[in-house]
């Protein structure tokens, strides 16, 4: 008789990184893909990386109360914790050794292996860590606990009613997907994403995010800043101007007001992501003095620079903003005027792109992303990086 053997997916999420954080488990039979069980826990100030640790240990810990021999396949979105897990990656912080510890003994290591998946083949583990969240910030339980057992299920006709009940359940909350132009579903609310003009730090192509010197625009940056409001000006379409707090954005929005002659709006969830202490540092400097911490923050978009914020943790505001703005403004358009990262942030989310494909956008300052969101609850990008206006208002390597 084959011995038996699970399937583990594992998710960690925190709202601050550090901040409020929880893990979302789920534990199913891999032979016939049956979950088993879905819990999660809330902390009260952890980062990422702890609460997917977590996630994964809760998992192998229930595994081994149902059968220490059995055989685990973790799965979890964290290259980081299944490279460091797998032996590849060193562990250099105390913690999080401690936790790698705990994991490795809380199931017979030789039956355990490690696979990163994208994230979207983990929504199921994610979903439970936001609902974990919400309910513990909501002021409700702080733990998840659900479990099935063989006998919830009797007979084929009782199967087939519940995946009836489920594929129902799935098309209710998720809008059908629709070629963009084949139907009509309402007006959209659109946006024109801007980049702010080029400043010191942008020229020299150092890490400038919230946090660290709020730069002006400089010569070039508002000769930039100008060109992009002629040509919003130009297409007349906008009848709301929001802009990220920052000093650069700022001035690059009011510029555009000038020429269009709408309000501004101060947006504070379009702030530039935080980089901590790799603030006015070029990538190459970065490299040399944190060559740890930079492999580790490539490598996972859960990881934050050191005293920063993780990519993960700036789309969390990035879309409470992104929604503001879409109940307020329900079928205008709408110019937001940001950074590199929110941005690609944006017009990842708008074409149902992996996060991580933020390290694969390159977004010169002024240049105008057009994305739209449709009342069904599709997006669409129309644009991404026009910079025609632009001419010769170039930088160094296109900055």
């Amino acid at each position: 008789m084959a011995p038996a053997s699970f399937i583990v997916q594992a998710d960690g999420g925190s709202r601050g990184n550090p901040g409020p954080a929880a893990f979302g488990t789920v534990v199913s039979d891999a032979t016939n893909g049956e979950v088993l069980a879905e819990f999660g826990e809330f902390f009260e100030h952890a980062t990422n990386n702890f609460a997917e640790y977590r996630g994964a240990i809760a998992g192998l810990e229930y595994v081994h109360d149902l059968d220490p021999d059995a055989r685990v396949e973790v799965r979890l979105d964290s290259k980081l914790v299944v490279e460091q897990m797998s032996g590849r990656w060193k562990i250099k912080n105390d913690d999080i050794r401690k936790l790698a510890l705990r994991a490795r003994d809380a199931h017979d290591p030789s039956l355990v292996t490690y696979t990163w998946v994208p994230r979207e083949q983990n929504a199921k583990a994610d979903a439970i860590v936001n609902e974990v969240l919400d309910s513990a910030l909501g002021g409700g339980s702080r733990e998840l606990m659900r479990e099935w057992s063989a006998e919830d299920v009797v007979g084929e006709a009782l199967e087939d009613e519940s995946r009836t009940e489920i594929a129902e359940a799935v098309a209710g909350e998720e809008p059908p997907r629709t070629m963009i132009g084949w139907a009509s579903v309402g007006a959209p609310t659109t946006f024109l994403l801007a980049r702010h003009g080029a400043t010191d730090y942008s020229l020299e192509k150092r890490f400038s995010g919230s946090g660290g010197v709020d730069l002006p625009l400089n010569e070039l940056g508002r000769a930039q800043g100008e060109a992009l409001a002629a040509e919003l000006a130009r297409r007349d379409e906008a009848a709301v101007l929001a802009t990220s707090p920052l000093l650069r954005t700022r001035q690059t929005a009011e510029l555009i007001a000038q020429a269009t002659g709408l309000d501004i709006e101060v947006s504070e969830e379009f702030a530039e992501c935080s980089f901590g202490d790799w603030d006015g540092h070029t990538f190459a400097e970065v490299r040399e003095k944190w060559p740890e911490e930079m492999a580790d923050w490539l490598a996972s978009t859960s990881v934050a620079p050191p005293g920063g914020e993780s990519f993960d943790a700036c789309a969390s505001r990035v879309r409470r903003g992104l929604r503001r703005l879409l109940d307020a403004h329900p079928g205008k358009s709408v110019i937001v005027v940001a950074h590199v990262t929110p941005i690609k942030l944006m017009v990842s989310d708008a074409v149902g792109a992996p996060i991580d494909s933020v390290y694969r956008m390159e977004l010169p300052p002024c240049s105008i992303s057009k994305v739209a969101w449709f009342p069904d609850g599709n997006s669409s990008m129309f644009s991404f990086a026009e910079a025609a206006h632009l001419r010769d208002l170039r930088g160094p390597s296109g900055s």
